[in-house]
């Protein structure tokens, strides 16, 4: 459990602030380079486009990484290489999808295969059979009778029209309140996390049912809306999990659209193939790390970090969801590299793998690296590493940043963003916790660890798991605006006379 030594924290703080200056030499360069000679297009274009999908342990994830490690090194990085951070479980690919509706007329459908899927055997076709299934008390009626068959379970939600922006950059009001005080809580009940478990092993279970019963393909109507759909998160990767039936998540106007048509007695008939494969041949998980060495004699054993997750869902190209992240964090060390700054400390990029599936690649770097925050035993590592950045909320521009509760940074950015001024509409400096991604491992164990506030965009309306993850949903400008600011972050840490000030932890006797 932390404990924030708030007066201490801030007196080191302030004394801080008054031994050092900003070099503002070196941010004018950094901002030169990052606003007149930005490459992250061709990063995007590379990253995105080229790579593909990167679902965890993919072939898409195999070439992001290995484009990563080339470009990396080329930009005169050290150590550019792929770390296993422990097992994740099987590969998995989509080889062909395809579903229409060809009775009463023919219409194609928007749908994409649930992730570590099972295969159709072969082209199917077949009149579609609604059921609806609660509880396992409603397998009784379904028993025998489902052999072959095209089951569609119907969506929950609204898909009604809406009459909100889809993109949206935070106000200026919503971005003062972020600094008020809250009370922090997870936003789930005990009874809530348990229901949600409840859920989720009866979704197991149905599909292990419909698996036996031998359907021919699952249509499922997801959330989502405007030919938008968003995946669901499955556990079929691990190696004990068994292989189910075809099951595509499936846009819910259309499948309304069926169940429209089936409840007023019209017979609907789809046709649809799913191919997929598994890959089993190396089950470890991967992350990306690069890094720029320090040049201080003194100072060159500690470490600035960065980084954001490699990985994305599969139904677009995961470019918001978090090519941004990785696309802005290279960025930010070309910058560093092209300005030909002389970092004291050495600065390593991350790129994590496995985070869609529970933030395993940086959770786990944390845990073999520095310490487990279970335990809170520590490794000698832990006293080396200053603070670690992230960027995992999509293509929007920074607006500020979250300080997780380490209230004595606050002094400290609130005099590194005054040059970037110019860029930036507002400087919110909140204390609050922000959570879901991969900064938490490190403030876990007491390191200094933080994501930036970002305009929302189309994050939350159109990109975050969805099919509509594309190129597209970037915004360039925004893009060059984050790497830029993240670049004089991680260069003002790494030239520091000492390492960020931290919140004081309770732990075990070191390794």
């Amino acid at each position: 459990m932390k404990r924030l030594l708030l007066i201490p924290a801030l007196l080191f703080a302030l004394v801080t602030l008054a031994q050092e200056t900003i070099d503002t030499e070196a941010i004018e360069k950094i901002k030169k380079e990052g606003l007149e000679n930005s490459q992250v297009e061709q990063i995007a274009f590379e990253l995105i486009d080229k790579a593909g999908p990167r679902l965890s342990n993919s072939a898409g994830y195999e070439r992001a990484a290995q484009y990563a490690i080339s470009q990396l090194t080329e930009w005169g990085l050290e150590n550019a290489q792929k770390e296993a951070w422990g097992e994740f479980g099987k590969g998995w690919e989509v080889n062909k999808s395809y579903v229409a509706m060809t009775k009463p007329y023919y219409m194609p459908f928007i749908a994409v295969p649930k992730a570590w899927t099972g295969s159709t055997d072969g082209p199917v076709s077949g009149k579609v059979q609604f059921v609806e299934i609660n509880s396992e008390e409603d397998f009784e009626q379904y028993k025998g009778k489902l052999k072959g068959a095209i089951v569609a379970f119907k969506p929950r939600g609204d898909q009604s029209p809406t009459f909100k922006a889809d993109a949206l950059r935070y106000t200026e009001e919503e971005l003062n309140e972020m600094t008020e005080p809250r009370v922090e809580s997870s936003g789930w009940t005990p009874e809530q996390i348990a229901a949600w478990r409840k859920r989720r092993e009866f979704s197991e279970t149905l599909n292990t049912f419909l698996t036996e019963e031998g359907v021919a393909l699952i249509i499922k109507g997801v959330n989502g809306r405007h030919g938008t759909l968003f995946t669901s998160s499955p556990q079929g990767y691990k190696m004990d999990a068994a292989i189910g039936a075809a099951e595509l998540e499936t846009a819910p106007e259309h499948v309304n659209l069926m169940a429209r048509l089936v409840e007023n007695g019209v017979e609907v008939v789809l046709e649809g193939e799913v191919k997929t494969t598994f890959n089993e041949d190396d089950i470890q998980g991967y992350n990306v790390i690069a890094e720029i060495p320090g040049t201080d004699k003194k100072l060159k054993d500690e470490v600035v970090m960065l980084g954001g997750h490699l990985d994305s869902w599969h139904g677009g190209t995961g470019a918001t969801d978090n090519g941004a992240g990785c696309i802005v964090m290279m960025e930010a060390v070309r910058i560093l590299q092209a300005a030909g700054l002389q970092p004291k400390r050495t600065i390593r990029i991350a790129l994590w793998g496995g985070e869609e599936q529970g933030i395993y690649g940086s959770r786990n770097y944390v845990k073999n690296h520095f310490g487990d925050s279970e335990t809170m035993t520590l490794k000698p590592e832990h006293e080396k590493i200053s603070a670690y950045y992230n960027i995992d909320n999509g293509t929007g521009r920074i607006r500020g940043i979250y300080l997780q509760g380490n209230e004595a940074v606050g002094p400290i950015f609130s005099e590194w963003f005054k040059p970037y001024e110019d860029i930036m509409e507002n400087t919110t400096i909140t204390v609050r916790n922000t959570g879901g991604t991969d900064h938490l491992g490190f403030d876990a164990v007491g390191i200094p660890g933080f994501q930036f506030i970002q305009d929302p965009v189309e994050y939350w309306s159109r990109t975050h798991h969805t099919n509509m993850d594309t190129y597209e949903r970037l915004v360039i400008d925004d893009l060059q605006q984050i790497a830029t600011i993240v670049a004089g972050f991680v260069y003002n840490t790494a030239m520091q006379d000492e390492m960020l000030p931290r919140e004081e932890m309770d732990v075990s006797e070191s390794d």
